[in-house]
C-alpha cells in the first residue's frame, strides 16, 4: 500500500512525545516527530505544541500513524517558563486568536502579579486578551466591590472582563459570543474551574474535574496535556495545563514596558531615551503612578518583571 507523504495538519493534543493531529479532512492521526526539530532562537523544551501547523507522511494508513516532517511557521504563541529546565520556556499553545485567562480572587486566588505577567506574554505577540472572573457565586458583597474594582482596572487599559460562574452557568452567553469563529487558548492556575468551564461551553465533553485543595487553598491539577476541542463550527478552544508560574522568556528589560498599554502611552516622555523607570530623574510613567494615572499594582508588576529578568541573567 502507497503512503501518502506531505500531508498538511493541525495539532490537536500532545502527551509530550506523541501528537494527535487533524488533516484537511478532520482525519484523526497518532503522529511522532522526525528526529530532533530545534526552533531558531528559541530555547523550549517542547518544539511542538497544540495549534503548530505541520506535514507529515503516513506511517501505517491502517492505524492512522504518521511522522511529522515539517513545522510551518508560527504566528504567534503562549509560552511559559519551563518548570523543568532552567532558561527554557515551555509553548502552551500556537497560532491563536485570543488568550483567555480564567481568574478567581477565592478559592484559589489569583494575583494581580499573576494576570499581568500573562496579559505581557499576549502584549508581546499582539495577541488580544480576555480576562474571566469565575466563581462569582463564591464572592460576598465586599468581596464583590473588589472584584468590580480590578476589573474597572483591566477594562480601562483594554482588556475586556467578564464575571462569570462556570459552575452554576451564570453570564456565558457572552463567553459563547467570545469563543465564536476563533481559536481560542484558555489558561490560568490550577483549580479556577478551567474544565468546568470547557465543559459547560461544549456540554457533549467529558473533562475530569477537581475541588480545590483547601490546605493550601490551591487547585489540583486535571488537564495534564495540552488539547484541542471544537465547540461548534470554525470555534476552537485550546485547554491548557493549569500554570502556577508565568515566566517571561526571551525579554529584554528594555522591551516590557511597551507591553503595558498604560506605560506604552508615556514612551518618549521621559527625560532619558532609554529609561527603564526605575530609578532616572524626570521619569513619566514614575509621575504617572505618583499622580494615580497608572496603577500602583501594575508597576509593581513591571518592577517585579524586572527583577526576574536580572535575577536570570
Amino acid at each position: 500500500m502507497t503512503k501518502t507523504k506531505n500531508i498538511n495538519g493541525t495539532v490537536w493534543r500532545s502527551t509530550g512525545s506523541w501528537y494527535e493531529v487533524k488533516d484537511e479532512f478532520g482525519r484523526d492521526y497518532d503522529c511522532r516527530l522526525k528526529g530532533k526539530f530545534k526552533i531558531k532562537g528559541l530555547k523550549v523544551t517542547n518544539p511542538l505544541a497544540v495549534g503548530d501547523y505541520v506535514v507529515f507522511d503516513e506511517e501505517n494508513a491502517d492505524e492512522k500513524t504518521g511522522i511529522i516532517t515539517e513545522i510551518k511557521p508560527r504566528e504567534n504563541y503562549i509560552i511559559r517558563k519551563s518548570v523543568h529546565k532552567t532558561g527554557h520556556g515551555h509553548l502552551l499553545a500556537c497560532n491563536i486568536d485570543q488568550a483567555i485567562m480564567v481568574v478567581t480572587l477565592v478559592m484559589p486566588r489569583t494575583s494581580l502579579g499573576f494576570i499581568d505577567r500573562f496579559l505581557v506574554s499576549s502584549e508581546s505577540f499582539r495577541i488580544p486578551a480576555v480576562l474571566l472572573f469565575n466563581k462569582r457565586d463564591l464572592l460576598d458583597e465586599e468581596a464583590m466591590e473588589y472584584q468590580e474594582e480590578i476589573m474597572a482596572l483591566y477594562e480601562k487599559l483594554g482588556y475586556p472582563c467578564y464575571s462569570i460562574s462556570a459552575l452554576h452557568e451564570t453570564n456565558l452567553e457572552s463567553v459563547h459570543q467570545l469563543i465564536e469563529n476563533k481559536t481560542s487558548l484558555i489558561s490560568g492556575h490550577s483549580g479556577v474551574g478551567k474544565s468546568q468551564l470547557i465543559s459547560t461551553l461544549i456540554p457533549d465533553l467529558e473533562l475530569a474535574t477537581s475541588e480545590v485543595s483547601t490546605f493550601a487553598n490551591k487547585g489540583v491539577h486535571t488537564t495534564t496535556f495540552a488539547e484541542m476541542f471544537e465547540a461548534k463550527p470554525n470555534s476552537y478552544i485550546i485547554d491548557s495545563p493549569g500554570i502556577k508560574e508565568l515566566g517571561l522568556i526571551d525579554m529584554e528589560n528594555e522591551e516590557i514596558a511597551h507591553y503595558f498599554p498604560e506605560m506604552r502611552e508615556l514612551l518618549g516622555e521621559c527625560k532619558f531615551h532609554n529609561c527603564l523607570h526605575v530609578n532616572e530623574p524626570k521619569c513619566a510613567v514614575k509621575d504617572a503612578v505618583i499622580n494615580g494615572e497608572i496603577a500602583e499594582s501594575r508597576f509593581n508588576s513591571y518592577l517585579s518583571m524586572l527583577e526576574n529578568i536580572d535575577n536570570r541573567r
